[in-house]
């Protein structure tokens, strides 16, 4: 792969979780949760992206959420549960990135907020149409999904190397 290599970067934000008494790690998806879930598999599938990797954070609403919507997806792709997604800074999200191998050139991170919201502002120093009106509008909620697309390689993702292609929210 070269230095201008296209690469997409998909930041999916678990659904909507319950509050049981149980630790943050292992709170389970609520109802509209599952059932937000499978739509926004389907609108992932609708993007057209084949993803080469997913990592996902090893909490139970994440893994629950990328469950039900890898189901929707045309083909599954290599998945990687990622403890260190689970209340990642800015600065673990990007350092994660920085280690993707460059054979990837489609990935996918199920994580949580602020962290997915603040990577994608991060990294658009630039968006098409109204995408990021409408991400700073509806301030990422579960189940929400940003595409930022830059080229390079994983080493060279940094603020502002990225365009925002496209955001998508639940009951926007």
């Amino acid at each position: 792969m070269s230095a201008d290599t296209p690469r997409r970067i998909v930041l999916l934000r678990h659904a909507k979780a319950d509050w049981p008494q149980v630790s943050d790690h292992e709170r389970p998806l609520a109802d509209r949760g599952r059932t937000d879930a499978p739509v926004a598999g389907r609108k992932l599938a609708d993007t057209g992206i084949p993803f080469d990797l997913a990592l996902c954070s090893t909490a139970t609403r994440t893994r629950e959420t990328w469950k039900l919507a890898v189901q929707e997806l045309p083909e599954r792709p290599r998945t990687v549960y990622e403890e260190r997604l689970y209340e990642a800074s800015l600065g673990d999200l990007l350092a994660l990135l920085n280690e993707t191998p460059d054979e990837v050139t489609d990935l996918l991170l199920i994580g949580h907020n602020p962290g997915m919201h603040a990577l994608a502002d991060a990294l658009a120093g630039k968006a098409e149409g109204d995408t990021l009106q409408r991400m700073s509008r509806g301030g990422f909620p579960t189940a929400a999904f940003a595409v930022v697309g830059f080229s390079g390689s994983w080493k060279s993702v940094e603020h502002g190397v990225g365009t925002l292609i496209d955001y998508w929210a639940p009951h926007d």
